[in-house]
């Protein structure tokens, strides 16, 4: 005889950390860090609370747990490149996996970033530039450089949160109609060089900056 649940064309999925987990990151996409609650996250996988506690232990589980899946996405360096294309590489992958989560970033450099998938990239990165020929001293020195401008410029991305393309177009063409460009004539250059249609080939100012960042390591490591 047909369960209830089967006549109605429904299949229950068991509950399991994995699926806690990715349900929360959902719901941080969807709505910032602060969204998830253990009630909350109960809500959307129709369970109750004290349920979840099969799965973790609580809250900071949860933000460890997370952290460590989205950390995961990124792309570690590949053996089969060269050093330069495999750290740009993973830079690249970095940024975008940390947009595409925009609460993780903040988490990453907290407690809660000291995950196994962080260490993981972490030692691929320095392996990279060791491998690469840089000394010890000078590896320190890269991996810091690198991972400021991934975070940092990460983290200024998320912080100005000015919206769509369209909603950035809009914001410029205002500010411009507004700004007294016969006293601020480079400022004004700057804000329509964001109404202008970008070249296919541009990657972005992540991309720039991590471009002559590299450019200054290929010059020390060829010193």
């Amino acid at each position: 005889m047909a369960t209830e649940a089967s006549a109605r064309g429904e299949t229950r999925i068991p509950l399991s950390r994995d699926r806690v987990l990715r349900a929360a990151i959902d719901l941080a996409d969807a709505g910032g860090i602060e969204s998830l609650t253990m009630r909350r996250l109960a809500q959307e996988l129709g369970v109750e609370a004290m349920t979840l506690y099969y799965h973790v232990a609580n809250k900071d589980d949860i933000l460890n747990g997370i952290v460590d899946l989205v950390v995961g996405e990124i792309a570690l360096p590949s053996a089969d490149d060269d050093w330069r294309t495999a750290i740009r590489t993973a830079a690249m992958s970095a940024h975008q996996v940390l947009l595409r989560h925009p609460w993780a970033a903040g988490l990453v450099l907290s407690g809660a970033g000291v995950s196994p998938a962080r260490l993981r990239y972490m030692n691929a990165l320095l392996g990279s530039l060791r491998e690469a020929g840089f000394s010890a001293e000078m590896t320190d020195h890269a991996y810091h450089a690198l991972d400021s401008h991934i975070m940092g410029f990460t983290l200024w991305v998320v912080g100005m949160d000015l919206g769509s393309d369209e909603d950035l177009a809009a914001l410029a063409t205002n500010f411009l109609a507004e700004l007294p460009r016969d006293e601020l004539p480079h400022l004004a250059e700057h804000v329509e060089q964001h109404l202008k249609p970008r070249d296919p080939s541009d990657e972005g100012e992540f991309a720039f900056g991590l471009d002559l960042v590299l450019d200054g390591l290929e010059r020390l490591r060829g010193g």
